[in-house]
């Protein structure tokens, strides 16, 4: 069985799990139809629109 032959430092050891845990911010596309800041390859929230066509029914 494997076993580690010295201890790992907490320096070494945190810097191989810094980037592991980091979260990316998703994409933001603008709506062609409204001009709001929408996630990529979903139905705009505010216009209800997605791929040039009205998915939603969004009632003011």
């Amino acid at each position: 069985m494997a076993v580690p032959k010295r201890k790992v430092s907490k320096a070494r050891r945190d810097k191989r799990r810094s980037t592991v845990w980091k979260l990316e911010a998703p994409t933001l596309v603008k709506c062609p139809k409204c001009g709001e800041f929408k996630v990529s390859h979903k139905v705009c929230k505010v216009c209800g629109t997605y791929n040039g066509r009205e998915v939603l029914k969004i009632e003011a």
